[in-house]
């Protein structure tokens, strides 16, 4: 007999934190669910950016920035895990004769819902060379929750989930990207209570 309840998936899904939530990686935050399952969550925050660009981290890791539009994008705070390690979230890109969910990258999640996200530094030298996918997103650490964790956490009214769009992520200025995310449900900031879920 079927189960009443299919486990939750929010792959490719926004989290929108509510105002009660005053953690401070995560205040204010839109995280980008990369991959969430009965075992657990993986996801990169989007609006968080750093205090280096990525002309900055490609000098570190001794690497010549041929896309000079991106030298001055912000490396994001991914999450709180794995601080030291770069993720590359990007559009999906295909070497000749490769099918859709190849990547040509060393260490590539395919994201359904029409993503990617590598962490080999194999993403990295394309953008050196002037290659590489179109529209990244660059960050440093990750958020990730065990199991069933996020699901508690939902429950707490910790969240907002909406669907990603994928252009909150690439071609929204970051300062709007949190009013943005929240539009995808009809909502704006100051109609969200703090105390919502507390009556």
């Amino acid at each position: 007999m079927a189960s009443d309840s299919a486990p939750m998936n929010l792959t490719h899904h926004f989290l929108i934190a509510m105002p009660g939530l005053t953690d401070k990686a995560f205040s204010r935050s839109v995280v980008y669910l990369c991959e969430h399952s009965e075992r657990g969550a993986l996801g990169l925050v989007i609006n968080k950016p750093s205090d280096i660009n990525l002309g900055v981290l490609f000098e570190k890791i001794e690497l010549r920035l041929a896309r000079p539009e991106l030298g001055s994008a912000p490396v994001f705070q991914g999450g709180p895990v794995q601080t030291e390690r770069g993720f590359v979230l990007h559009e999906p890109v295909f070497g000749e004769g490769e099918k859709p969910n190849e990547s040509v990258y060393a260490s590539t999640m395919t994201i359904p819902g029409g993503l990617e996200m590598t962490t080999s530094k194999d993403v990295l030298e394309a953008l050196a060379t002037g290659a590489g996918p179109r529209k990244v997103l660059v960050s440093l650490g990750y958020a990730a929750w065990g199991e069933g964790q996020l699901e508690s956490e939902l429950a707490e009214n910790s969240w907002l989930t909406v669907g990603a769009d994928p252009a909150v992520i690439f071609d929204t200025p970051i300062e709007q990207r949190y009013d943005k995310a929240l539009s995808l449900l009809g909502l704006q900031a100051w109609t969200l209570s703090p105390d919502a879920g507390h009556a």
